[in-house]
């Protein structure tokens, strides 16, 4: 029943019957749920005349005790007033999706002769993009078939500047070596058009182009071009023929479906694009609410096509489905083929929820034996882990790693460039990457770990109590994990904060083999953070320091004379013949270089 303190037959009298988002609130003003509507007030009544409600919904409805609108123009606003709402307040009874990466595209750049390239993140306005795709596996797979049917370049744009003799690439027929000019921009456009109405998923009218022109090229005697087309084409035929799952048409289609299993909701979403079936991805949600799959099916909809496009075709299982966005246009399975298609994306769905549950039991294991193994009260289901890198004492950076539950969660990766220190003074960077961290777990704002594990032998792990005891937080469980005789894996010594002697695990111990897995993500992460922080200034072209010399002018000049080398190399004279170059600027250079 509704909580006693909201009035909601008073509430619902004052309701608009425009589109709109709705909040639940508890007593204390926390927001319980945040709902949209295409009608506010016939779906706010919904929630208190209807019977029939979700266990989930019941409790909730029983905690309700205010309620606010927002109306909108439209149930498209709606739609992405929720899905702001949902992601920035976190509801403890919205079904919330994990949306921690982009979906991966193929990329094709401007230009006269246009790079191929796998792209995640945000779009350049000079590039098109293809996509999105499922995984990255599938964005490499289509990248491998493109290059070696139309042998589009993939170098970036400094390599293929400077190139002076073909590549590998070339070598074995991945590439016609535009960069040394073994093929004419004109025939390069052909084969970057054909590229492209690929990636549309116009693939007869490819295939259809690329056996014309190897009829033309064996009317004309040609006989080897002739052969490589027909190689080409045959090729794509036969990936074409594997990937198609009983399509004849060039469909774009989405097929999302929902399962619960065990009181585990998976929505799993398979993509066909251009009739070929690209793969499939399972989604969770953030917390374990028991929902059904109708449920938690629309929910997924409403945050994931937000910012993703809707294509032709949207298969939906279960269905029908209540208050689903029109433009989502969604259907059940209306012939064999799609109901294939579902029933492949169910079966996923399900296989997804029993690996989850298996990896779950398996962390749990893990968990527990690195509990006994350290004697500690309870599972410590949050660990960090410490590690510095730096080389000669240049470039030091500090890596915190986060692991959670048994699972590494990188959103909480941190790194530290460490300064003010003397140089090799690992102490001291533990110290200032130990009191960074800390500082914030004492006012608040970062969680409290319930272990932290410090890369290093007893002096690091002293340094790390130290800190501890000045921030007030002696009470932090810490372990110091030094490295065996030679370095060797499976003899690593730990230092208790609590224990007078070392400990050290047996090799088959469940424990250590997390804690290895953790210090060696801790370790791969500290190192890839200082070789970007030591390349830095190493890459920095001297160039850059020249006043009067912009990116233009010194991609002209590092162009014109083959590198800086030849930059140096050239006199005052040869420096002005280069586009923008005054002689006064030429004697700047020249005397900035020398």
């Amino acid at each position: 029943m509704p909580a006693a303190t909201f009035d909601s037959k008073s509430f619902i009298a004052t309701l608009t019957d425009a589109p709109g988002v709705y909040r639940m609130l508890a007593d204390d003003g926390a927001v319980l749920y945040v709902g949209k509507a295409k009608n506010l007030r016939k779906r706010v009544a919904s929630y208190f005349v209807r019977t029939g409600h979700s266990p989930r919904i019941n409790l909730m409805l029983q905690q309700v005790a205010a309620m606010e609108t927002t109306a909108t123009r439209s149930e498209a606003e709606a739609l992405i007033l929720e899905n702001t709402l949902i992601k920035k307040l976190k509801p403890k009874y919205n079904i919330l999706f994990r949306d921690d990466k982009s979906y991966p595209y193929i990329g094709l750049s401007g230009g006269e002769f246009p790079r191929l390239f796998y792209h995640r993140g945000a779009f350049e306005k000079k590039s098109h993009y293809f996509g999105p795709f499922p995984s990255g596996l599938a964005v490499r797979e289509s990248i491998q078939l493109i290059q070696k049917t139309f042998l589009l370049r993939t170098c970036d744009e400094a390599v293929f500047a400077h190139r002076s003799r073909p590549c590998l690439l070339h070598q074995i027929h991945r590439c016609k070596a535009p960069c040394v000019g073994l093929l004419a921009a004109k025939d390069y456009a052909v084969d970057v058009r054909l590229a492209t109405l690929f990636l549309k998923g116009r693939h007869a009218e490819v295939i259809e182009n690329m056996t014309r022109q190897m009829a033309d090229a064996a009317a004309a005697l040609r006989f080897e071009e002739a052969a490589v087309l027909r190689d080409q084409v045959k090729a794509l035929q036969t990936v074409l023929h594997r990937q198609y799952v009983s399509s004849t048409k060039d469909a774009d289609v989405d097929i999302v479906v929902a399962v619960v299993e065990r009181g585990e909701l998976c929505v799993n979403l398979a993509m066909v694009r251009g009739g070929l079936h690209l793969g499939d991805r399972a989604y969770f949600p953030q917390a374990g609410l028991e929902a059904e799959g109708a449920e938690g099916l629309a929910a997924f909809l409403a945050q994931h096509y937000v910012d993703q496009p809707v294509p032709t075709r949207l298969i939906l299982d279960p269905w029908p489905l209540q208050d689903l966005p029109e433009a989502l246009h969604g259907s059940a399975p209306r012939n064999e083929m799609e109901r294939a298609w579902a029933e492949m994306a169910l079966n996923n769905a399900r296989l997804a929820v029993t690996a989850r549950r298996q990896a779950k039991s398996h962390a749990s294991g893990r968990l527990e034996a690195l509990r006994a193994a350290l004697d500690l009260p309870e599972l410590p289901h949050r660990i960090e882990c410490f590690d510095i890198s730096h080389t000669m004492g240049e470039g030091t950076v500090a890596s915190i790693v986060v692991c959670v539950d048994g699972a590494m969660k990188k959103s909480d990766y941190r790194r530290f460039n460490i300064a003010g220190i003397t140089p090799g003074d690992d102490y001291a960077a533990m110290r200032q990457a130990l009191t960074r961290r800390y500082e914030k777990v004492v006012t608040g704002e970062t969680a409290t770990p319930d272990l932290v594990l410090i890369d290093g032998g007893k002096g690091q792990h002293g340094v790390a109590r130290a800190v501890f005891a000045e921030l007030g937080l002696d009470h932090l469980v810490s372990v110091g994990v030094a490295k065996g005789e030679a370095r060797r894996p499976g003899l690593e010594t730990l230092f208790l904060h609590n224990r007078a002697e070392p400990l050290q695990l047996a090799m088959d111990n469940a424990g250590f083999h997390l804690i290895q897995e953790i210090r060696d993500e801790a370790h791969r992460f500290a190192i890839v953070g200082h070789r970007a922080r030591r390349a830095k200034p190493r890459g920095r072209s001297a160039l850059e320091d020249v006043a009067g010399i912009g990116p233009t002018r010194r991609r002209n000049l590092l162009a014109h004379f083959g590198g800086l080398d030849g930059v140096k190399a050239a006199t005052i004279e040869d420096l002005c013949r280069v586009s923008g170059i005054s002689r006064a600027l030429a004697e700047t250079i020249n005397k900035a270089l020398h």
